[in-house]
């Protein structure tokens, strides 16, 4: 059996700063009646603020 791997003191730090990204999909209509989807990944803490400007 292989041997269970264990992390170090700065693999475990690097993993803990890592920023965590969420991606955002937003639906906007045009002026002839079709929809056009674009996806922008933003900062997990900026989900709110992002949703919020889009629904503007």
């Amino acid at each position: 059996m292989a041997k269970k791997q264990s992390f170090g003191d700065k693999v475990l730090k690097a993993r803990a700063e890592a920023k965590k990204m969420a991606k955002i999909i937003v639906a906007t209509k045009k002026e002839n009646g079709h929809y056009c989807f674009t996806d922008k990944m933003v900062e997990q803490s900026e989900v709110q603020a992002e949703l919020k400007n889009a629904r503007a």
